[in-house]
């Protein structure tokens, strides 16, 4: 798991921290890349798995700091037991992430002149004394504030404290107290939770069993718990962000995709045909930066995007391996009992469509404040089963010799085709169309005179354009 420069807190979209001083065809094509949450800064990554009223949350962070001053505050439907937290491995969000992530994949236009073949091609620690109990100084002291310390838990490298109360501020006076430097507005937000009768789950870090795990970062905690809600609490963790911060939800559902309930669910544009020269070096993750910035600022920051929906039984193409059954497990498919997923991800291929467990997931990318985002997201699992991905794809042109009528029209089609990548790059991304020109260095025969069509002329760009930076 990457980790990002100090933030002032961590796991940002749950809450607020600790002791912290601040927290072309319809087939596919070779998949050559991705855009997965190393591309943006303070980029929290949950994954929701959901059947009936059953939910297992698992959260991840880029958190990079001392340990010290790594805690969260979740609010919870329930006081949870020792045995409904758990400490999953990095790896199975990690690989989560890359699988549903956005993806470019590539073609290669065939021999004009040779009938048109298509092939299908195939994401201040906690004492150790708390972890033996509170005290009962501690309770007493909660007591009087009206705040219950329900039960205390070490598990993996994590402390755990649930907490109970009756008003929000004794709730922030006992987490000053202890060291949770709640920031201004906390209250209300508290009060509210405290008013749905939610609990709070508190967790910090046990240097002693962290360094007994031997990771050099925290690995993702899972909770489970029954609740009719279907919800993710994002409000703490917006009262302290230094700025908009990157949420990446991944849910698993049995029946179809899931979207938000109280703010607009948007797909990414998708199915664009972009310069071939976006393979190169980090160029497709400068793209989809760009283009994410655009749609944001187009939905005014209000929207959720949809990058992913999927059955996990195939995909087409595979950004990653198809996730193993018993790690699906893990994060919370428990209706699942079908032998393990296997693919071809290795040749770069399709995965056909196989026998598999009933998962669906879908991949939303929230980019959030308190301003955009005043409410906690509300979510809805869907019917809909229909396929979407974040697909990005390249053309290559054939390079090979021309020697027919056909292949002369060929010749003539290509100089309007590059001219609408470049005006779909220029549109996705608000780059200057030209820059993007000046990269796309083509190089095909010129076409011998004959019929056919003529090429689409190259409009000379006005000389106003270069004055107000028009396209």
């Amino acid at each position: 798991m990457r980790l990002l420069g100090k933030a002032g807190f961590c796991l940002s979209l749950f809450g607020a921290v600790a002791g912290l001083p601040a927290a072309a065809e319809a087939f596919c094509g070779f998949y050559v890349s991705k855009a997965d949450s190393s591309l943006f800064n303070q980029a929290s990554k949950v994954i929701i798995a959901r059947a009936e009223n059953r939910t297992v949350l698992t959260m991840a962070n880029d958190y990079q700091g001392e340990l010290t001053e790594f805690a969260i505050v979740v609010p919870v439907p329930e006081v949870l037991r020792e045995n409904q937290i758990h400490v999953a491995e990095t790896r199975i969000v990690d690989h989560m992430d890359a699988y549903t992530a956005p993806r470019l994949v590539e073609y290669y236009d065939s021999d004009p002149c040779q009938p048109v073949m298509r092939e299908m091609m195939a994401m201040s620690a906690m004492d150790s004394a708390r972890s033996s109990g509170a005290g009962e100084a501690e309770k007493k002291s909660a007591a009087t504030l009206g705040v219950t310390i329900e039960a205390t838990y070490t598990v993996g490298e994590y402390d755990i404290v649930l907490l109970s109360a009756k008003e929000s501020d004794g709730l922030l006076t006992f987490l000053n107290q202890e060291g949770y430097k709640l920031p201004s507005g906390a209250e209300r937000i508290l009060g509210s939770y405290i008013k749905q009768n939610m609990k709070f789950f508190l967790a910090k870090v046990n240097l002693e069993e962290q360094r007994n795990t031997g990771y050099t970062y925290l690995r993702p905690l899972q909770i489970a718990f029954e609740s009719p809600k279907f919800m993710l609490p994002i409000r703490l963790g917006t009262l302290n962000a230094n700025g908009p911060q990157d949420l990446l939800l991944y849910t698993l559902t049995q029946n179809g995709r899931v979207e938000a309930a109280n703010y607009r669910t948007v797909k990414i544009p998708s199915d664009m045909n972009l310069p071939t020269y976006v393979k190169n070096g980090g160029e497709f993750g400068e793209f989809y930066k760009a283009m994410f910035d655009t749609v944001v600022k187009k939905e005014n920051m209000k929207a959720v995007f949809l990058e992913y929906a999927w059955n996990m039984g195939w995909c087409d193409p595979c950004a990653a391996d198809p996730i193993p059954n018993n790690d699906l497990l893990t994060l919370g498919a428990w209706w699942i009992n079908t032998p393990p997923v296997t693919s071809n991800w290795q040749n770069r291929g399709i995965v056909a469509p196989q026998a598999a467990p009933q998962v669906y997931v879908t991949r939303m990318h929230v980019r959030y404040d308190a301003d955009h985002f005043p409410e906690d997201l509300v979510l809805k699992e869907t019917g809909d089963q229909e396929n979407f991905q974040g697909r990005y794809v390249l053309q290559h042109p054939w390079t090979g010799s021309v020697n027919c009528p056909q292949g002369q029209e060929y010749l003539r089609s290509l100089p309007a085709r590059f001219e609408e990548e470049a005006k779909t790059m220029a549109m996705l991304t608000g780059w200057n169309i030209n820059d993007i020109r000046k990269k796309m260095q083509y190089n095909w025969p010129d076409p011998i005179p004959g019929p056919g069509p003529r090429p689409l002329p190259v409009e000379p760009q006005p000389w106003w354009d270069d004055i107000w930076k028009k396209q």
